[in-house]
């Protein structure tokens, strides 16, 4: 008896990246990985940049995409992205060289992080990232300002505090 598939593929805007039958695959959504088997419930999710893995005969593969949707309906599974890259295709020096540039611009970074030009940048970088993560190089994580992170200002009178030591984390 046959193992069950379901067909993934995985689509970028320069057309079919990857068409095959596989057993299982896990994929990078923005609440979280997931995973999905043959004869799953539909679903229908946004995607992060990220690592995608999947079983194919037994034998583990692994890819890179970037942000998009993914559907999963009827044995299929369609993953729209931005970004895909093969370990094989991938060149983690220029990588390398890419994530220093992005990350040196956003430590000069000035503007409003909620702006476009932030967000390309964020995007940059992480895409830089995941692609070393592929490849088995991972960058070290990097610390950025609350308000780098999260696009909003914060100020030490809007954080609660308290003076009962007991309170304080050890």
């Amino acid at each position: 008896m046959a193992a069950e598939t379901l067909k993934l593929e995985i689509v970028t805007p320069d057309g079919v990246k990857l068409a095959e039958s596989v057993e299982q695959f896990t994929a990078p959504g923005v609440e979280g990985e997931f995973g999905v088997l043959p004869q799953h419930a539909p679903l229908l999710t946004a995607l992060t940049a990220g690592i995608v893995t999947y079983t194919q005969g037994g034998q583990s593969h692994a890819v890179a995409i970037g942000s998009g949707f993914a559907e999963v309906h009827a044995d299929r599974a369609v993953l729209l992205t931005d970004k895909f890259v093969t370990k094989e295709a991938l060149d983690p020096v220029r990588v390398r060289l890419e994530l220093k540039e992005v990350d040196e611009e956003l430590d000069r970074f000035t503007g409003d992080p909620s702006t476009p030009e932030y967000a390309e940048l964020v995007h940059r970088e992480l895409w830089a990232a995941t692609q070393l993560e592929l490849h088995g190089d991972p960058p070290p994580a990097r610390v950025r300002p609350l308000e780098l992170a999260f696009g909003e200002s914060y100020k030490a009178e809007d954080v609660e505090t308290t003076s009962d030591a007991a309170s304080q984390p050890n």
